[in-house]
C-alpha cells in the first residue's frame, strides 16, 4: 500500500528526518538565545563596571579638584581676612575688607560642599555638571573656560550621562596638565534625536601618529564606543585639540 507516493518505510524516514530538522532548529535557536543572554549579561556587566569606575574617578577628580581650590583659592581668603583682622586692630576702616573677604570665603565653601555631597553628583545634570567644572577651573585660574548651550536641554539616560560627563571631564584635565591651555571653550548642542558636544582648546596639542598615546585617549574612546557615543579628536601641533561627542536619544 502507498500513502501519497511514499511507501511506509520512507513516510516514516520522512517523518523521522522532519523531526530531527526541527530539533536542530529548536537547538539551535536555544543556543542562540543563550549566547545573546550571556553576550548582553557581559555587556550590562561592563557596563556597570565603567558607570562604577566613572563615578569614582569622578569623585576622585572633584575632590583633587576642591583640595587644590581649598589650598589656593579658600586659604588665600582667610590669609587675607586674618591680616586684615590684625590690622583692623589699629585701623577699624579694615572692618569692612575682612568682612568682605570672609562672606566671600563663605560663599566658595557653600559651593564646595554642594559638589561634596554624592547625592548632588548623582542627580546632576550635564549641563549643570559641566557649568559647576568650569567655574571651578576658573576659579582656580587653571584656564578660562565658557560653555555654550543650543537647543532645548533634555534629560538623557543617567548611566550614560555619568559615563559621558566623566570623558569630558578627561579631556579638561588633559587639557591642563598636558595641553598646557589657557582657554578653553565648550558647545553644547541640543537635537531632536541627537545631543553634540564640541570642546576645543588653546593648547600645545599633539601630531596625528601620538594620537593613540599617553593622556587617557584610548579610554575615553572605549567609554565613548560602549555607549554608542561618536568620539573624534584632531589636534595640530600649537594650535590646540578639540574634541566632538555625538550622543544619539
Amino acid at each position: 500500500m502507498f500513502y501519497l507516493g511514499f511507501s511506509m518505510d520512507e513516510k516514516e524516514v520522512a517523518i523521522l528526518l522532519a523531526v530531527t530538522i526541527l530539533l536542530l532548529l529548536a537547538t539551535t535557536i536555544i543556543i542562540l538565545f543563550v549566547v545573546f543572554s550571556r553576550k548582553k549579561n557581559s555587556l550590562l556587566a561592563e557596563k556597570s563596571r565603567e558607570l562604577t569606575k566613572a563615578q569614582i574617578e569622578i569623585r576622585e577628580e572633584t575632590l583633587r579638584n576642591i583640595s587644590w581650590e581649598l589650598h589656593d583659592n579658600i586659604g588665600q581668603l582667610m590669609t587675607l581676612a586674618k591680616i586684615n583682622a590684625q590690622m583692623a586692630q589699629t585701623d577699624p576702616s579694615k572692618i569692612e575688607s575682612v568682612i568682605s573677604t570672609v562672606d566671600s570665603g563663605l560663599k566658595q565653601l557653600r559651593l564646595l560642599s554642594r559638589a561634596i555631597n554624592p547625592t548632588f553628583i548623582k542627580n546632576l545634570e550635564l549641563v549643570e555638571a559641566l557649568k559647576l567644572e568650569l567655574e571651578r577651573y576658573n576659579r582656580l585660574d587653571f584656564l578660562k573656560s565658557s560653555m555654550i548651550v543650543n537647543g532645548e536641554i533634555y534629560s538623557i539616560d543617567k548611566t550614560q550621562e555619568a559615563i559621558l560627563f566623566r570623558i569630558i571631564q578627561e579631556f579638561l584635565t588633559n587639557s591642563i596638565k598636558h595641553s598646557k591651555a589657557t582657554a578653553l571653550n565648550v558647545i553644547l548642542t541640543y537635537k531632536k534625536s541627537e545631543l553634540e558636544i564640541l570642546i576645543n582648546d588653546n593648547g600645545i596639542g599633539f601630531s596625528a601618529e601620538n594620537i593613540k598615546e599617553g593622556i587617557g585617549i584610548q579610554s575615553m574612546r572605549n567609554r565613548a564606543e560602549l555607549i554608542g557615543v561618536k568620539f573624534s579628536l584632531n589636534s595640530i601641533p600649537y594650535k590646540g585639540t578639540k574634541l566632538r561627542l555625538k550622543y544619539y536619544c
